[in-house]
């Protein structure tokens, strides 16, 4: 799968797949975001949030992207700068290494290798850019949907890798740069 990396007008990453664009959240993105947070369909990722959690973890993100260079990208179509997902490298404070995450925030979404491709490029342009060669996926143990992506990227369930959550039961998988799908 092959994308493209441009830059916004302030100079920040802009990736380009072929159906897809991932650009630094914008304040638009927050409505959309706390919809999804807000749902049902949000229960195998830890919400359902809040709007104050949404917004706290979107201002994190952007305190992210200052920190490290990276962190989750919204994804639009290329023809509208709408969001319909957050999919990309997320090192918040509380995590032991980076993370591979990845939400669409519309069920009709689902299905269409979306996710994917947008993980794809987002996992490729942060290997090629960050200095790491490695990063994690946290999964529910219930979110099948997740696993059958976290396979298609390559990543393997590496059952010695620290999580933030606890005792709470999570899978983690690794996602290796020499073994990216």
């Amino acid at each position: 799968m092959t994308h493209r990396v441009t830059q916004d007008a302030e100079g920040r990453p802009v990736l380009w797949t072929e159906r897809l664009r991932l650009r630094v959240p914008n304040d638009r993105d927050l409505s959309p975001s706390a919809r999804f947070w807000a749902s049902k369909r949000s229960h195998l990722m830890g919400g359902p949030w809040t709007y104050e959690k949404t917004r706290e973890s979107y201002l994190d993100i952007l305190d992210q992207w200052q920190r490290h260079g990276f962190s989750l990208f919204t994804v639009t179509f290329h023809d509208s700068d709408k969001g319909i997902g957050a999919i990309g490298p997320v090192y918040p404070e509380t995590h032991p290494e980076p993370e591979l995450g990845w939400s669409l925030w519309n069920e009709a979404n689902e299905g269409r290798g979306l996710a994917f491709e947008a993980a794809s490029a987002a996992r490729d342009w942060f290997f090629a850019t960050s200095g790491f060669r490695t990063a994690v996926s946290y999964t529910d143990p219930d979110n099948a949907t997740s696993h059958r992506l976290c396979e298609r990227l390559g990543a393997v369930v590496d059952p010695d890798a620290r999580h933030p959550y606890g005792d709470e039961p999570t899978l983690t998988w690794r996602h290796d740069a020499g073994r990216a799908a």
